[in-house]
């Protein structure tokens, strides 16, 4: 790796920064007996350079700018004291991996669980949810990912505040207790992903402008302020401190994948652009000798990330982006369940059913149309030429629990019988389905959003966050604002963590049991025949206003159908016959026999399964 301290094989440290705005750099080297200020020699293109005889794996560090401003390393693998504490060198050898033979799973196969680690558990650690891997693993879940656990600053944060991308948040543990854990979910046969973050660094403990301020552009602006510099002067280092960082979390961490934060703030005019870039170095590296999973958080719905070869594989010579997160089919969901029209709901307010149905069949919703909540921009390619795997399906995550002013969960916003409708169509249809944590026993704790500023910024964030929701009707009146949590308080952070206890109670249990067994008919009848599935392989037909009909053939020949009603009132379907093959699933039970008059009650979901003659 060009960047951070590196452990020589014979002993001593390479510590190398890349200052361009810096006139001299010293090494301070902490020692028993105080600090030690070394001279690091100047180079070209802005970087500099000292190997350290004196140092080794444990030692601390930082950076003297100018005879001036101490900062940690960029690309610290470890802050033993936060981020504006020192850096501590660590030897990536250290840790003898046991899982050689571990390959990965083909991405048909998952299932993935979103978390945080901090508010998982009650001990809030790498090594608690290594102790919930059974859980996770007998609930049907194949893929754990993890929301960013890149240090950012303070005790509490959902991780997108992140200053240092290279070094676990203490807070968690410590390089080693992520190493054990993903070595744990190995041996058991879960896929790791991790989210990143590379369109912006947090608010406080970024100290890149002091040193490297062609880390950043003027030329483009993102809701944080200035854009990184990724298509400017100087900006092929700041590119290649990024690739390293995912190469890094994939060799160095063995994880299965990543998922890229919202790439849509993300401006790079050069090609090929940073994306592309990156995915062509992972598909080289370590996507040539296991199965590495790259997934795109992206507003503009751009489906050429998404490229597949004609037998559903990704395109590993143009993108190796295997899915996006389809926020599409989540906000028609939602529409479709609470009746919410506010913010980008609007957009799916008037045609729900049919929003629906095309993501289910095609892909996005938006494949080019105008969107009204973007003032009537264009948003969105055509996706209907990629396979339903391109595109990872929710009902929750961290976003759209956590984003709202009091980070309610769909269970506390709609019926039981709606929501458990809506849970059939998603863990059964061919797209990848994403639980968020907690979900699947319906757990009473919401997701509030949460960080750990220093004074004068938290006020600020506070203010900002009830400012944010002035648009929104309920919250016109600044006395119901002020009645929005405090992000910054630990309270928020509190009320944020699972209660495991409720699994107890009857209720939890069941919907506990509810998910189990839906993720069981999904590995039984519809993962084995995801792969090789192609574009153009789903179809739908809206059935009044709130009722679909949905087919696909799958990988095998075989053919899927979907019958629901995601609304309160019966929908007749005169003209339509029953789907041919087995039912796989019926809610509710007695649903067959309200098919058989031809309507679909309020709230019903039936899968069938019509496999290829033999």
């Amino acid at each position: 790796m060009p960047f951070g301290a590196d452990c020589l094989p014979h002993g001593g440290v390479h510590f190398q920064l890349w200052a361009p705005g810096a006139r001299q750099v010293d090494l301070c080297l902490e020692q028993a007996d105080g600090e030690q200020l070394l001279p690091m020699s100047a180079g070209e293109g802005g970087w500099y350079r000292r190997l350290c005889d004196q140092a080794e794996a444990g030692s601390r560090y930082r950076y003297r700018i100018d005879c001036a401003l101490r900062v940690p390393d960029p690309a610290s693998r470890f802050q033993p004291e936060d981020v504006h504490g020192p850096s501590q060198v660590i030897d990536p050898h250290s840790w003898k991996w046991e899982d050689q033979a571990w390959r990965g799973r083909p991405w048909e196969e998952a299932v993935i669980y979103e978390l945080h680690v901090g508010a998982f558990s009650a001990e809030g650690s790498f090594a608690a949810l290594n102790r919930r891997l059974d859980y996770l693993r007998e609930l049907g879940i194949t893929a754990i990912e993890l929301m960013p656990v890149a240090d950012f600053p303070g005790a509490r944060n959902w991780g997108y505040d992140g200053v240092l991308p290279f070094a676990p948040d203490s807070r968690y543990g410590r390089p080693e207790a992520l190493k054990a854990l993903i070595q744990a979910a190995h041996h058991k046969g879960l896929m790791v992903l991790l989210d990143v973050v590379y369109n912006h660094f947090g608010p406080e403990g970024n100290y890149l402008h002091a040193y490297a301020p062609q880390f950043f552009t003027e030329r483009h602006h993102t809701p944080w302020g200035a854009a990184i510099n990724f298509d400017g002067p100087q900006s092929e280092t700041v590119r290649q401190f990024f690739i390293h960082n995912a190469l890094y979390w994939l060799e160095e961490y063995h994880l299965d994948g990543l998922r890229l934060d919202a790439v849509h703030a993300i401006i790079d005019d050069s090609s090929p652009d940073i994306l592309q870039q990156l995915a062509e170095a992972v598909a080289q590296g370590p996507g040539k000798t296991r199965q590495v999973h790259l997934i795109l958080e992206n507003d503009h719905n751009a489906a050429h990330y998404l490229q597949r070869e004609a037998d559903g594989r990704p395109r590993h010579h143009v993108t190796h982006y295997v899915a996006q997160w389809n926020d599409d089919i989540h906000h028609a969901l939602h529409t479709l369940l609470t009746g919410e029209s506010d913010g980008y709901y609007a957009d799916y307010a008037a045609l729900p059913a049919w929003h629906l149905g095309r993501c289910l069949a095609e892909g996005f919703a938006y494949q080019g149309e105008a969107s009204a909540y973007r003032d009537g921009a264009a948003r969105g390619e055509p996706s209907r030429d990629l396979p339903p795997t391109a595109f990872v399906s929710f009902l929750q995550n961290h976003d759209q629990v956590g984003n709202r002013a009091f980070g309610e969960r769909i269970t506390a916003l709609a019926e039981e019988q709606a929501v458990q409708a809506a849970v059939a169509v998603l863990l059964l249809a061919p797209s990848p389905p994403l639980l968020f944590m907690g979900e699947e026993f319906a757990s009473r704790q919401g997701f509030e959003f949460f960080c750990d500023f220093g004074a004068e910024l938290a006020t600020a964030v506070t203010e900002g966050r009830r400012r944010e929701f002035a648009r929104f009707a309920r919250f016109t009146d600044p006395a119901v604002r002020e009645t929005i949590p405090d992000p910054t308080t630990p309270a928020a952070f509190e009320r944020s963590r699972l209660d495991w206890d409720s699994l107890l109670e009857p209720a939890h249990r069941d919907w506990h049991a509810r998910y189990s067994a839906l993720l069981a008919l999904r590995h039984r009848h519809i993962i084995p025949r995801l792969r090789g599935m192609t574009g153009g392989a789903g179809a739908f037909r809206l059935l009044g206003e709130t009722g679909l009909r949905v087919g696909w053939q799958l990988g095998d020949g075989a053919r899927l159908h979907l019958l629901a009603n995601l609304g309160e009132a019966p929908v007749p379907f005169i003209d339509e016959s029953l789907p041919a093959g087995i039912p796989l699933y019926a809610h509710p039970p007695a649903l067959a026999g309200e098919l058989a008059a031809h309507r679909l009650p309020p709230w019903s979901v039936g899968w069938y399964l019509q496999a290829v003659p033999t």
